[in-house]
């Protein structure tokens, strides 16, 4: 079962405290405690990502999956004698911390990489600074974010991406639900970029069939699972909506979800992977023993990355063997994998690698498989590593594979 009980002081004596020096902003590195001795420097690299505030979890689980795989690396030795240290920023997925953030890992931290950034709106207002910084070689990996302006020119020679992206999740969803013959399908989105995105994504699959969406509302930013959405569901519902695509994150989504159901309105809702599919159910759970309904009815969940628990994938049985039971989420195994990748390039920039060296070492890895039997497709004029989407569905309680259209 994927849902698990509430895990923050838990995750606080994971990271010890240099860990909780972190998620308290002040800059320190996490990972140091658990490394191998060693004279070398550490290689440090840079995280701003979201750690308080009602949407905390996504960062929380991205970098413990990281931190777990880097931890496993440095007890080994390593890389080439040196150990890799997170240094870990909260943005609060707000864009104006995330710039700051960014600026101070750059130029006063002297970071030798960006990594595990969550979000579109903090994302996207950080990738001009990668431009500006460009004679430094600085570049964003792996960012928990499937939107297109770092994608796209003139910013995608200065991140890599591991994740499939929006569009493609949501073509899936799309897919998925025409093949069930549902046609009038209505979006929930975040009110910034990353809804936005996610609305485009949608709109463009559908009109794939000749249709578009019936109805888009929006909720703000940052809202708490504790708001009132009986709005939004009225206005879908009124807009005879037959299933809902939800852009959003886990407290929002869940609070649709929860007033939903709390209405009679039980149409299929579905969410992309960014919501964080183990804590929005999780929410749920909690909300149906106090209400005395199953909450959890109906739902779907693109991913992109497998389930945590099909241990068929090298990458998830060696996540699983390295993860206590209430750490195993996907948004855990999405860290885990982007920890794996920028290992392998590690290894192969050498002993004294330059950013420049980490850099050709990333685009080197055209069909390196990090442990999901496909290979990654980055190459010098390609810096999306992976297009692959996973279905989940629920039942009783709990999130299951859900075959692709």
């Amino acid at each position: 079962m994927i849902g698990r009980p509430v895990r923050g002081f838990k995750r606080v004596a994971t990271f010890g405290i240099s860990g909780m020096l972190a998620f308290l902003a002040t800059g320190h590195a996490i990972g140091a405690d658990t490394a191998a001795p060693s004279s070398l420097p550490p290689i440090v690299i840079g995280v701003s990502n979201v750690q308080s505030g009602p949407s905390s979890e996504l960062g929380h689980e991205l970098v413990l999956g990281s931190q777990s795989y880097f931890d496993l690396v440095n007890r080994e030795g390593g890389i080439h004698g040196r150990r890799i240290s997170i240094l870990l920023k909260d943005d609060r997925y707000e864009p104006d911390p995330a710039v700051t953030n960014t600026n101070e890992l750059i130029e006063r931290d002297k970071v030798f990489f960006l990594f595990d950034y969550v979000g579109t709106p903090t994302l996207t207002r950080t990738l001009p600074l990668l431009r500006y910084y460009e004679s430094d070689n600085i570049v964003n990996v792996a960012p928990l974010t499937g939107a297109d302006p770092q994608r796209l020119p003139p910013y995608n020679r200065f991140v890599f991406n591991i994740r499939a992206s929006y569009r493609e999740e949501t073509r899936a969803l799309v897919r998925y639900f025409h093949s069930k013959g549902y046609r009038k399908l209505g979006i929930f989105a975040q009110a910034d970029a990353y809804g936005k995105s996610g609305e485009l994504g949608v709109n463009e699959a559908l009109a794939a069939f000749g249709l578009t969406a019936v109805s888009v509302v929006s909720y703000t930013r940052n809202q708490p699972f504790a708001d009132d959405m009986s709005v939004q569901v009225k206005l879908l519902r009124d807009a005879g909506a037959d299933a809902v695509i939800a852009v959003g994150v886990y407290g929002p989504s869940a609070a649709f979800i929860r007033d939903s159901r709390a209405s009679g309105w039980n149409v299929p809702i579905a969410n992309l992977s960014f919501v964080d599919a183990t804590e929005m159910l999780e929410k749920l759970q909690d909300a149906s023993k106090k209400v005395g309904k199953d909450l959890t009815l109906n739902l779907i969940n693109s991913q992109v990355v497998p389930s945590p628990d099909d241990l068929s994938y090298p990458l998830v049985a060696q996540y699983h063997a390295h993860t206590a039971p209430d750490d195993s989420t996907f948004v855990g195994l999405e860290g885990w994998l982007n920890a794996v990748v920028v290992t392998e390039a590690l290894r192969r920039a050498g002993p004294n690698p330059s950013r420049v060296n980490f850099i050709r070492a990333m685009e080197s890895l055209h069909g390196w498989d990090p442990g999901l039997g496909a290979g990654l497709e980055f190459s010098p004029t390609n810096y999306q590593g992976l297009h692959r989407v996973w279905l989940t569905r629920t039942q009783n309680g709990r999130w299951i594979p859900e075959e692709l259209p």
